[in-house]
């Protein structure tokens, strides 16, 4: 007796569920190597007693290497805040069936995440640079030229 196994077709790989499961492995293995760091940088070397509002701003953003650290400190706030929403709307689905509430819930979701990666991103761009200038008026006129 041959037992039959039936294929089933799981529609396109451009889907939006497929790149939000690719999304979350990718995310996943560049939050581990951008935490680890981060966490090694701060607390091993620059020393947690050192570690400042005012040595961020003058020593880490306005420092030899101040844009690779508020680009570092971007993608980190970004890969965190969509790798959990991601997560955080995976949970909604398993669990709130209905689907008014379903969409009212993602709907808090995506609202709350929109406001804390704005604030995270205006606190990184708009701390002033050594030429009182801001990283996003500068940001806005390297793209201009």
């Amino acid at each position: 007796m041959a037992l039959k196994t039936r294929t089933r077709s799981y529609g396109s790989p451009n889907r939006f569920e497929v790149a939000s499961w690719y999304f979350m492995r990718v995310s996943g293995a560049a939050l581990l190597v951008l935490a680890v760091f981060h966490l090694f940088y701060m607390h091993v070397i620059a020393g947690v007693d050192a570690i400042t509002f005012e040595w961020i701003v003058n020593e880490r953003w306005n420092g030899p290497l101040g844009m690779f650290w508020r680009t570092y400190d971007l993608a980190l706030l970004l890969f965190a805040l969509l790798h959990g929403a991601n997560g955080a709307r995976w949970v909604i689905d398993d669990y709130i069936h209905g689907r008014g509430a379903n969409l009212a819930v993602k709907s808090a979701l995506y609202v709350l995440t929109a406001i804390l990666i704005l604030m995270g991103m205006q606190v990184i761009f708009t701390v002033p640079l050594h030429s009182q200038q801001t990283a996003l008026s500068a940001l806005v006129t390297a793209l201009g030229r």
